[in-house]
């Protein structure tokens, strides 16, 4: 999608949002569009949920850490437990959170204004990113009441589109995070945690954007492809 066209939709969006905050954050995404990767500030960002499905299953913990001129900022990272209804049941295998760990979490409305407190002036970061902000969409849109929509680079179809142009056949498992960063060198982390997920993307995406530029400056646009 063009940079004009872009902009296009988030004047349209800023222009009927009806909070403040929602308007700044749209006008923030804006003011990116022109600037190369490196002077752009990023959130790495990433989810546990009960499931995969955002109209049904709930979030239940949020990781995000800043990236700043190319570098992750480790001391601003936070992770946030946030209370669901009900029970976390099995997912409770995969991500390890249970459910008396849910009695320091904070209320699904309270996650919301602070997750889009910290995205103002930031461009978000995500591996298989339409999963997370169907989530945080549909967060966001109850805690706001009205339809809002987030944008972000996604470490995955970035990852995909590289190795479509070098005619790599796409294996099975080829476009997991963990796969992912193994091509590039890093290093394996324990998965299914989301301020850990959410470093090793940004750290993918650092090590993409070398591999894509060669020395050379990257546009945001070029990633948001």
């Amino acid at each position: 999608m063009s940079r004009y066209l872009l902009k296009s939709k988030l004047c349209w969006r800023a222009f009927r949002a009806e909070e403040q905050a929602l308007k700044t954050y749209y006008h923030g995404q804006q003011s990116l569009l022109d600037l190369d990767v490196e002077r752009v500030p990023m959130l790495a960002i990433d989810l546990e949920m009960t499931g995969l499905d955002a109209q049904f299953d709930q979030i239940l913990s949020i990781g995000i850490v800043p990236i700043e001129e190319g570098r992750l900022i480790l001391s601003k990272a936070e992770h946030k437990l946030v209370k669901i209804e009900g029970s976390v049941g099995q997912s409770a295998t995969i991500h390890g959170i249970l459910d008396h760990h849910l009695n320091r979490a904070v209320s699904p409305e309270e996650a919301m204004s602070w997750f889009l407190e910290r995205c103002q002036g930031q461009m978000l970061v995500a591996h298989h990113s339409p999963l997370d902000l169907a989530f945080l969409q549909k967060g966001l849109s109850t805690h706001f009441r009205q339809g809002v929509t987030l944008m972000a680079i996604d470490t995955l179809a970035i990852e995909k589109r590289r190795l479509m142009r070098q005619h790599e056949v796409l294996k099975e498992g080829a476009l997991r995070l963990g796969a992912s960063r193994a091509r590039y060198g890093l290093p394996v982390y324990a998965a299914h945690n989301a301020l850990i997920d959410a470093i090793a993307c940004g750290e993918l995406l650092l090590a993409q954007i070398s591999a894509i530029g060669q020395g050379e400056r990257v546009k945001l646009t070029e990633l948001l492809a």
